[in-house]
C-alpha cells in the first residue's frame, strides 16, 4: 500500500506513477460494480437472462454471474426454427462453464400459434419483421414468466449500437429491468469478450468469431440491415460522443449516404430508447440521462 503525507498531495509532487489500465477492464469492472449496486439497492438477489448463442448474451452472463455469484443467475435458452444447432450447444457449454443454472424452451408451438392466429388477417400478405418481431416477443413472454414467479431481474443484453439505430424489438428483445450493455458499442462487446476470456476460454471461440445474426428468419445477418460493426461505431462514436455533424463524419472517409442513413436511424428510434430499460453508463453520452433528446423531432 502507498502512503502519501498532505503536503505532497497538494503540491502535486509525489514519487508514485499510475499503472497504465486498459480501458476495456475498466469497462468490465464499472459493469460488474453496477450490476452489484442495482441489485443490492432494490433488494433483489436473482436475474435471469435469455442466452441466445451470441456474443452479447454470453458477455452479459458472465458479467452477471461475476457480479452475483452463479447461484443467483439463471439462464433461459429459447431456440427457434431459424435457431442454428450451435447456437444451443455454445450456450449450454457456456452455461456449464461458469455453473449457471439453465433450461432449454423451445418457441415453435408458441409462434406457431401466433402464426396460425393471425394468419386470416395477415392473408395475401408476405412475412416480413412482423413474424421476426412475434418470435422475440414470444421469447419476452417467457423470460418475464420466470421472473414474476420467481422474482428474478431481466437483464437486458441489447448492445448500445443496436440501441443507437434501433436494431431491437420493443416488448421483445429490449425488455428487461437492467440494461447491462446498453452503452457499451458492439465492437467493445467483443473486447469485452477477449477479457473475459484472457487466462482461459470461458465464452466459447465459435461464438466470438461467428457473424452476428438475430437469427429470426433463415441465414439472417446483421449485415443485411445495418453496415459492419467497425464502420458503424466510428460513425456513431463521432455523432454520439463527439457531436459531429455528417459533413465532418464524411471527411473521416465514410461514404456519405452511409453516414445519412446512420444518422437518420439515429434520429428517429429516440422513441424506442425512451421506451427502453435504464442503462449502466459507461461513457460520456449514455442513452438517457446522458443524451437528452426529444423523442420526435424534425431534422
Amino acid at each position: 500500500m502507498e502512503t502519501f503525507s498532505l503536503d505532497e498531495v497538494t503540491s502535486g509532487i509525489t514519487s508514485y506513477e499510475s499503472p497504465v489500465t486498459e480501458p476495456v477492464s475498466l469497462i468490465y469492472k464499472a459493469l460488474i460494480t453496477g450490476i452489484r449496486d442495482y441489485f443490492r439497492k432494490t433488494g433483489f438477489k436473482k436475474s435471469i437472462i435469455g442466452l441466445s448463442g451470441g456474443i452479447d448474451s454470453a458477455v452479459c452472463i458472465c458479467l452477471a454471474e461475476k457480479a452475483l455469484g452463479n447461484e443467483n443467475v439463471k439462464a433461459l435458452l429459447m431456440p427457434s426454427r431459424y435457431s442454428s444447432e450451435h447456437s444451443v450447444s455454445d450456450s449450454v457449454w457456456l452455461a456449464r462453464n461458469i455453473s449457471v443454472e439453465y433450461e432449454i424452451i423451445n418457441i415453435e408451438k408458441p409462434f406457431t400459434a401466433f402464426e396460425e392466429l393471425l394468419s386470416p388477417f395477415f392473408k395475401g400478405r408476405k412475412t416480413d419483421v412482423t413474424e421476426e418481431n412475434v418470435q422475440a416477443r414470444v421469447r419476452a413472454i417467457l423470460l418475464m414468466a420466470f421472473s414474476n414467479k420467481f422474482g428474478y431481474i431481466l437483464l437486458n443484453t441489447s448492445n448500445k449500437s443496436e440501441a443507437a439505430v434501433g436494431y431491437g424489438t420493443l416488448y421483445g428483445d429490449m425488455a428487461g429491468g437492467l440494461s447491462v450493455l446498453g452503452d457499451v458499442y458492439k465492437t467493445d462487446v467483443y473486447k469485452l469478450a477477449r477479457y473475459i476470456n484472457r487466462d482461459h476460454e470461458i465464452i466459447p471461440e465459435s461464438i466470438i468469431r461467428k457473424p452476428p445474426s438475430a437469427e429470426l428468419k433463415p441465414g439472417q445477418l446483421d449485415t443485411d440491415s445495418l453496415p459492419e460493426y467497425r464502420i458503424l461505431d466510428s460513425i456513431l462514436y463521432q455523432y454520439i460522443e463527439l457531436q459531429r455533424p455528417a459533413s465532418e463524419i464524411e471527411l473521416e472517409g465514410f461514404d456519405r449516404s452511409v453516414v445519412e442513413r446512420v444518422l437518420r436511424l439515429i434520429n428517429y428510434n429516440e422513441y424506442k430508447r425512451y421506451q427502453a430499460p435504464p442503462i449502466l453508463r459507461v461513457s460520456s453520452k449514455s442513452f438517457g440521462d446522458g443524451r437528452k433528446m426529444p423523442v420526435v423531432a424534425k431534422y
